[in-house]
């Protein structure tokens, strides 16, 4: 067996009676709708139901399921404490996405008590997953559940997720229904609670034809500056959503679309059909054979030192006689990591700290794979999927004023007091001086009015 059912579900507690009171009629719709969805999916046979949140514990660098064995929440704080929850949680289908998962190389942790007082957060359901099962319970689904929080991963990964799920019901016999939790645009009306921008009634008019196409593709890869502008909290459900139905054939449908409160609600049914032979975006999206490019002497020291390090747990440095000259004195060194474009790691030094530039990048490397406080270490599995990126500092020197500073060209230290914080230059999320600096402020933890001195430095960066 496998997904028989894919929905997307919106979450506002206002939807619900106990709490919106007589608020709840702005929603009619969506609520009816709901219920329509509910039914469909006593309706496919599943004999477990799968919610996604963007609410549930959220973490940049992988995606958590909860393990707790029983899965409960209420509506207590939207004032409806009786409105409350108490679901199987299905801990063979758990450990089988985890297992999936692993197999595509998608990080997957599974949320304990020891996680949960580790990173200080709630194991209860959230109410990206109590809304939904208010109304899919009310329609008669009486199912084990899986809670999945959202990610923050690429797209890909996202996406190689839902097929981790499929492929797990697969293999234990199951037919499993998925729902990805999530409003659209919070912009639509300048009484929206993220504000007004056109962007959000653009945004939201273009996923819900896509949904009803089943374009899951083109929702993959649906321009992010618009998502952004449109202040989604549901894109990234639903891509993991759509990878449970890769390579099947698919018909999508959208039950309702609201916008009563300056937040766009949707509620779609997509239903899967047979395989369908070249459907499938799978493959194309984790392609892990790509041709090298060729890269600069310090990144390959970088690369090869790391995957040695991985494989034999030692550090080896290359010997003086095989160092280029120009990298035979001290330097500050900074090593970035990323996967798929997100940084995974990053760790440097601003003055030398060993004999040459090359041990610098060694030490680096590792450090940046190992020890940033955060990101998770670098698992092995991880090594193919990295990209390296190294620089090189030129000695700082003291500035008067902003206009001596240039955020492309120079990379900038703040100091006050024993306390210093450093940013590199030409960092695609930093346009501005003033930008920099301020980041600089905070990475050392003082404060936007307090007095500094500044100091910049060149780079050179090598990929």
């Amino acid at each position: 067996m496998t997904v028989v059912f894919g929905g997307i579900c919106p979450h506002p507690p206002i939807m619900v009676p106990e709490v919106g009171k007589e608020g709840a009629a702005e929603v009619k719709s969506s609520q009816t709708a709901m219920l329509e969805l509910g039914k469909r999916i006593v309706d496919s046979g599943a004999d477990v139901l799968v919610i996604i949140s963007p609410h549930a514990p959220l973490f940049r660098d992988f995606i958590a399921l909860n393990v707790s064995p029983r899965l409960k929440g209420n509506l207590g704080q939207f004032g409806a404490a009786g409105v409350s929850f108490d679901l199987d949680n299905d801990l063979a289908m758990v450990k089988e996405i985890v297992f999936q998962s692993a197999l595509l190389k998608i990080p997957v942790f599974e949320m304990d008590e020891e996680f949960a007082r580790k990173y200080h957060v709630n194991l209860n359901l959230d109410h990206g997953m109590t809304v939904p099962l208010y109304f899919v319970i009310k329609a008669g689904v009486r199912l084990p559940l899986v809670a999945a929080s959202m990610g923050l991963l690429p797209e890909e990964q996202l996406y190689a997720f839902g097929a981790a799920v499929s492929r797990s019901a697969s293999r234990l016999g199951k037919r499993v229904a998925v729902l990805a939790s999530g409003d659209l645009s919070h912009r639509l009306t300048r009484k929206a609670p993220a504000g007004f921008d056109p962007k959000g009634k653009e945004f939201d008019l273009k996923m819900v034809e896509l949904i009803s196409k089943a374009q899951f593709e083109e929702i993959l890869h649906i321009d992010k500056d618009l998502a952004e502008k449109a202040g989604e909290c549901g894109l990234r459900s639903i891509q993991m959503m759509s990878g449970s139905l890769d390579g099947l054939s698919a018909k999508g449908e959208v039950l309702s679309y609201e916008g009563p409160f300056g937040v766009g609600y949707m509620v779609a049914v997509i239903t899967p059909g047979e395989p369908k032979p070249g459907s499938g975006i799978l493959d194309k999206l984790l392609v892990q054979n790509k041709e090298p490019g060729e890269e600069s002497f310090l990144v390959s020291v970088a690369r090869k030192t790391l995957e040695n390090y991985y494989k034999t747990g030692k550090l080896e440095i290359p010997e003086d006689k095989d160092i280029p000259p120009q990298f035979s004195g001290k330097a500050g060194v900074f090593v970035s990591l990323k996967i798929h474009g997100n940084l995974r790691g990053c760790i440097g030094t601003l003055t030398g700290q060993y004999k040459n530039v090359v041990a610098e990048v060694a030490h680096n490397v590792i450090s940046a794979a190992t020890r940033d406080p955060r990101f998770y270490p670098v698992v092995k599995e991880e090594l193919a999927d990295l990209s390296y990126s190294v620089d090189v500092l030129g000695p700082p020197e003291a500035v008067n004023s902003l206009e001596e500073l240039n955020s492309k060209n120079y990379g900038v230290i703040v100091r006050s007091g024993r306390r210093s914080g450093l940013l590199l230059p030409d960092l695609e999320e930093v346009d501005t001086v003033e930008e920099q600096v301020s980041i600089a402020r905070q990475k050392a933890g003082i404060g936007p009015d307090e007095p500094i001195q500044l100091e910049r430095f060149r780079v050179e960066r090598y990929k």
